[in-house]
C-alpha cells in the first residue's frame, strides 16, 4: 500500500494497528497519524528492533492489509459468492 494512502485511511485502520501491536498506546497512535516512518519508529523504540525489521513489519503489514481489503471488495461486489 502507498503510504500516502496510509495517511488518508489511518482512521479505519487504527484499529488493526493496535490490535496488531497491543504495546503501541493510545498516545503513540495519534503521533503517528498515518505515518508509516512515525509508525516504523514507534515500533523500534516499543520492541527494541532494528530500523530495517521495523520497517519490514510495517510494509508487510499493509501489504496484506490492502490485499485483504481487495479481496473484501470483489467479494462484496459479486452476489453469487
Amino acid at each position: 500500500m502507498n503510504r500516502d494512502i496510509i495517511k488518508g485511511k489511518w482512521d479505519q485502520m487504527k484499529g488493526s494497528v493496535k490490535q496488531k501491536w497491543g504495546e503501541l498506546t493510545d498516545d503513540d497512535m495519534t503521533q503517528i497519524e498515518g505515518d508509516a516512518d512515525r509508525l516504523s519508529g514507534k515500533l523500534q523504540e516499543r520492541y527494541g528492533w532494528a530500523k530495517e525489521d521495523a520497517e519490514r513489519h510495517v510494509d508487510d503489514f499493509f501489504r496484506d492489509d490492502a490485499g485483504s481489503a481487495r479481496r473484501d471488495d470483489t467479494l462484496r461486489g459479486d452476489d453469487r459468492l
